[in-house]
């Protein structure tokens, strides 16, 4: 007889429903089970069994899918915390120093006639769980094996400031120059983890909100990729980020997640101090930010390691027979939670505990003393080690500890838990005198003026110093710390660059495709070769990098465990854990922040690698500029491609991705430099001289610490050879400098004219030099403007000096002395706004005028696109002769009767090559 099948109902929460009950007998008496123990012993304890029954279910591999989120409780009960190896009291002493200083150094910077600012009580929620990293966990880098990176949350800056004075790394008169760096004298603090700044100290840059979680991600597995690859051993490394529980709200922040577990990058912790408010309220007045990212890291694959509550809540939890308690701490809210710090223990007792007379019952013989110091587990050097240990143990996952915390901490009631905190930068005498007792501080109340109250330092050779000096000596050395090895790299040969100098002879091909034949070349080079790293999101077949996945494949940390579908093809589709390209996926901000990783080994492995990140253009700046300006500060050095640029040529795409503004986004950030070049040869001597500057010897006066953003178009054109004069010196430095003369006109009488062109535009120009020879027996000289904002930041170097040194003899702007001698009126064209020429403008000699792209952009053919924007041939035709007639050297009816000629208000008159009219 055969049994009788039930199909099991819909389940909400992630169980199967579609498997078959083969025993229905036998899960009828499992339910019974469970009837029974709610009967007889409660829902308490059949929701602890059930909790029990998974766990044993995912330890014995049966495959329930895990909760989302567990009690609002620690993960690490107290019978499985290991001992704490360190002297707490000591270490509470030194803690006590580092939190002084750092609220008394942003409160002196408020002092009258600086009034500069800073935050004091971010770093007075989290210093418990800094030191607990500096003096158990934090490899310096003089570790074996390497140091760790550390990200730290940017507004907790004075804390790690404050220790580095305990360290003797940093004097009072630099605490003193905090935010001054400019006007004190020697020098002073940036407000937050500037390495540009402080090049020696700060290793990473974390203040704009979010990035130094995405950073940290892509570090992480750049770490391994280096490892992988045999660059180095970073098996011993961690990462780890602090960041805030406000600033998980940032899409950067928890966007990228799903990397780190899906790489199993177990070399990476997140801290997250949940001190539950942000920079204005509470992160989650009517919810639990805890419990909420809980749930997003479990289901993102982490392992989640709550510090929720301190030591002195074990006995209260360890009583709670009957889950009165769990239950309470569970529907508490965090703007409850906020609420309470900001009050009293007998706020707490009647409002928390006497929400129900079982837990009222459990403190009933508590004092109020003792239930306010009931502490939260972030500020517990127990608990947080215990976690930190769980950390660094695990393996397989990323780990990320969620650690409450009190905003404002032990700085007193005008400060703990209120609203306002995060705005506060002054104490009161009154509030100085009770941080200084709270602190048990040996500092007489005749020292606590309150302007200028004094730093502590306990004498060298006190215990808290001696300890102190010790842990970081065992660990490595002191954190933060930045070095630069002097390594220039041996750079390759002139014949490397051979492709792009000598064209495409009768073959067109658009810039796009002459850089990465160029990089294929180099990539080849015996010295460097190994150090480049291309950057690809999702779009290699559009830019050609697919010539590179079966020769140097695609880095995986899994290598490839599927047969390809296209595994016949020449160019496969293939991964491999020692691959060379970082293919991220659709994820500007992922390959950002991998390309920052690449860009700065240099300082955090000693190994200068060249990273190469080629992107849709419109997607680069626009997208991505606040990781760009973040990769500025971290001193990045590498190649940014913003490939299909031109808002006219990426032609059928439409408003959202033609680009005509990267490059005047790119001019705001003073580390880019940025080329527009229309031809490969260009393309060769300025990444040739990128790779000098970046990577080998430098010049006097030039900055190494800058990355070069090349835009790429992808329209094929013939590609001219290298002029044969090119190899004049003044020629050369004219294409890195911004701008050389590549086609002058015919000798002829008549009048002259200048065009400035650069990228794609450069086809229109040439043509425009053609019609108004033929056409109208004018005269014009085509220069070919490699970067309009390097001639401007040259111009306005020379116009400041000229500015601060009258009396001297003045410099004149590259760009001003090269159009000094040039005959007629100067007219620029680009496939950009025309705010991009137009830096140069004030700096041009005589009469200037620009063309450009600006506006949206739309879906139609090239010719159409430029003929709407006037760019095109018979446009620069039509402002050159404007210009000419406004100057009288030409008839004034001249515009009109080309307007006439070209059909220039019809856009369906535009031509491909706009040059079969002819003037008769």
């Amino acid at each position: 007889m055969t049994a009788e099948i039930h199909r099991q109902p819909l389940i909400s929460d992630g169980l199967p429903s579609q498997l078959l009950d083969l025993d229905p007998a036998e899960t009828q008496e499992w339910r019974e089970s469970l009837d029974a123990v709610v009967e007889h012993a409660g829902t308490n304890r059949a929701r602890y069994l059930m909790l029990s029954m998974l766990q044993r279910a995912r330890e014995q591999h049966v495959g329930v899918p895990g909760l989302h989120s567990t009690d609002y409780l620690n993960t690490i009960p107290p019978a499985l915390e290991p001992p704490f190896p360190g002297d707490e009291d000591i270490e509470r002493r030194i803690r006590a120093y580092i939190r002084w200083n750092a609220a008394i150094m942003v409160h002196r910077a408020q002092r009258p006639g600086i009034g500069v600012g800073g935050h004091i009580s971010t770093y007075a929620s989290a210093a418990s769980l800094y030191e607990v990293g500096f003096n158990h966990f934090f490899r310096g880098l003089a570790a074996e094996g390497g140091g760790d990176q550390i990200y730290f949350q940017g507004h907790a800056s004075p804390g790690i400031y404050a220790r580095a004075f305990l360290e003797g790394r940093l004097t009072e008169h630099q605490l003193d120059g905090f935010r001054q760096e400019l006007s004190h004298p020697g020098g002073g603090l940036p407000s937050y983890p500037h390495p540009r700044v402080m090049p020696h100290f700060w290793q990473f840059p974390t203040v704009s909100m979010g990035l130094g979680a995405i950073n940290a991600i892509y570090q992480a597995r750049f770490n391994r990729y280096l490892h992988h690859r045999g660059i180095t051993d970073t098996s011993q490394q961690r990462v780890w980020a602090f960041l805030g529980d406000g600033e998980m709200d940032e899409i950067e922040a928890l966007g990228a997640i799903s990397v780190a577990a899906r790489e199993e990058l177990d070399n990476l912790t997140f801290i997250i101090n949940c001190n539950l408010q942000r920079l204005d309220g509470p992160v989650r007045g009517n919810g639990k930010i805890i419990q909420e990212l809980e749930a997003f890291f479990r289901g993102a694959g982490w392992y989640v390691i709550k510090v929720v509550w301190g030591r002195q809540w074990d006995p209260l939890l360890a009583a709670d027979t009957d889950g009165a308690l769990v239950n309470l701490v569970n529907v508490t809210s965090d703007g409850d939670y906020q609420t309470y710090k900001a009050e009293s223990g007998a706020f707490v007792r009647e409002h928390f505990f006497g929400r129900d007379p079982r837990t009222a019952a459990m403190v009933a013989e508590l004092s109020d003393d003792q239930i306010w110091g009931l502490t939260r587990g972030g500020h517990d050097y127990r608990k947080l080690y215990a976690a930190y240990q769980a950390a660094v143990a695990h393996t397989g996952q990323p780990t990320v500890i969620l650690a409450k915390t009190i905003k404002g901490w032990t700085l007193g009631s005008h400060f703990e838990g209120r609203n306002a905190t995060h705005q506060m930068k002054k104490l009161t005498l009154e509030d100085l005198k009770g941080f200084r007792d709270r602190l048990h501080l040996d500092i007489p109340d005749a020292a606590l003026d309150d302007t200028l109250p004094p730093y502590y330092r306990p004498s060298d050779g006190s215990p808290e110093l001696d300890y102190l000096h010790e842990r970081r000596s065992a660990l490595g050395g002191y954190l933060p710390a930045r070095t630069v090895p002097n390594r220039p790299l041996a750079l390759p040969a002139t014949t490397a660059y051979a492709i792009a100098a000598r064209g495409s002879g009768r073959q067109q091909v658009a810039t796009t495709m002459a850089f990465v034949r160029l990089l294929k070349d180099l990539m080849k080079d015996p010295h460097i070769g190994h150090r480049f790293v291309p950057i690809i999101p999702d779009e290699a077949r559009t830019f050609g990098l697919d010539a590179l996945f079966p020769s140097k494949k695609i880095y995986s940390p899994h290598g490839q465990r599927y047969l390809s579908v296209d595994r016949e093809l020449m160019l496969s589709y293939q991964e491999d854990t020692k691959g060379v390209l970082l293919h991220e996926g659709i994820t500007e901000a992922g390959a950002t922040a991998s390309w920052t990783a690449a860009g700065t080994a240099y300082a955090t492995h000693a190994e200068p690698m060249i990273p190469i990140y080629i992107f849709y253009s419109m997607f680069g700046f626009q997208r991505t500029g606040d990781g760009l300006w973040a990769a500025a500060d971290q001193m990045t050095r590498g190649f940014l491609l913003g490939a299909t640029a031109g808002r006219t040529t990426l032609n059928g795409e439409g408003l959202q991705h033609q680009d005509g503004h990267s490059l005047l986004l790119a001019a705001t950030n003073p580390a880019c430099v940025a080329y527009d070049a229309a031809f490969a040869f260009e393309l060769g001597y300025i990444t040739r001289d990128g790779l000098r500057r970046m990577y080998g010897e430098t010049r006097d006066g030039e900055d190494p610490n800058v990355f070069y953003y090349l835009t790429l178009y992808n329209e094929p054109i013939t590609q001219p050879a290298q002029p044969t004069d090119v190899d004049v010196d003044v020629d050369v430095d004219g294409i890195l400098a911004g701008m050389h003369l590549y086609k002058p006109t015919a000798e002829m009488d008549g009048p002259r004219a200048q065009i400035l062109a650069s990228g794609i535009a450069m086809q229109w120009a040439l043509q425009a030099q053609q019609l108004l020879h033929d056409d109208w027996g004018v005269a014009a000289d085509v220069w070919s403007v490699t970067s309009w904002t390097e001639l401007r930041r040259e111009a306005l170097a020379a116009d400041a000096w000229n500015l601060t040194h009258p009396g001297q003899p003045r410099k004149t702007p590259y760009i001003t002395s090269r159009l000094a001698a040039a005959p007629g009126p100067v007219t620029a064209v680009s496939d950009w706004m025309r705010a991009v020429p137009d830096q140069i403008a004030p700096f041009v000699p005589g009469t200037w005028s620009s063309l450009g792209t600006d506006g949206f952009g739309h879906s139609d053919t090239r010719q159409a696109l430029r003929r709407h924007f006037h760019v095109d041939a018979p446009g620069i035709v039509l402002r050159v002769l404007t210009q000419l007639a406004d100057r009288a050297e030409i008839d004034e009816s001249a515009p009109n009767k080309a307007i006439a000629l070209y059909r220039l208000n019809e856009i369906h008159a535009a031509t491909p090559d706009n040059t079969e009219h002819s003037a008769e």
